[in-house]
């Protein structure tokens, strides 16, 4: 059985039926067991609830969010109806994005790396139709500080999303213009085996959304790429 389907299902099965939609959700997965199985469901409901939350504040609702999150995260067909009617449930919530935010940090427990993964897939969304509004980005800021993430952890999450011709590469690696490139070397081999799918599975990433890492993955190859450019010219 998927993960959304199985969402779903505890949604509908829900004793508290006039319960909050992240509520009722929330309760379920704090019921399992299974480690892997808890965050990734976590992972997924963080997700899903985000991004209609920023679909919803962006002011343009329409079902470009929807098929955006369904392709870009290759999520297979059988459970497409799932997740729209989850998206769905989650946008029309009366509670308000902040609190979202607020329950999805808590339930990692200031785990940033997986928060980051979190804001990686919202970015992921946000910029499927070719633009990042500014509605959006107010968004993202906003769930950003509420996560934990100071003002320059967030403009180094943002700027992998960018046109990083325009961007300071130094910036998205975290690494300074001083630095020795040995030493911006191994910064940056580190960024990559952070983003490697088999270790953001092991940290709670369904395989659903490995999309996140390959975004993640180019922006700090080319990165890399213009600094050793920079450093041997």
């Amino acid at each position: 059985m998927g993960i959304f389907q199985t969402l779903q299902e505890w949604l509908e099965s829900s004793v508290d039926a006039g319960g909050a939609f992240f509520d009722r959700i929330t309760k379920a997965i704090s019921g399992l067991t299974d480690p892997k199985a808890r965050r990734q469901a976590a992972f997924s409901i963080a997700m899903i609830a985000l991004s209609a939350k920023m679909a919803k504040a962006d002011g343009i609702v329409t079902l470009d969010e929807i098929h955006a999150f369904r392709d870009l995260f290759e999520i297979p067909q059988a459970e497409r109806t799932n997740v729209a009617r989850l998206f769905d449930l989650a946008k029309q919530d009366t509670a308000g994005f902040e609190a979202y935010a607020a329950r999805i940090a808590r339930l990692y427990d200031e785990d940033l790396q997986t928060l980051e993964d979190i804001m990686d897939g919202l970015f992921h969304i946000a910029k499927a139709d070719g633009v990042l509004h500014e509605g959006e980005r107010a968004f993202l800021q906003h769930v950003a500080e509420i996560f934990g993430f100071d003002s320059s952890a967030y403009e180094a999450i943002e700027l992998r999303h960018v046109d990083l011709g325009k961007a300071d590469p130094y910036q998205v690696l975290g690494v300074s213009p001083d630095m020795d490139l040995q030493d911006i070397k191994k910064a940056y081999r580190t960024k990559v085996s952070e983003c490697h799918p088999d270790r953001m599975i092991a940290r709670g990433v369904p395989p659903e959304f490995i999309a996140i890492a390959n975004d993640r993955m180019a922006a700090i190859n080319l990165a890399w790429e213009q600094i050793e450019r920079m450093k041997r010219s």
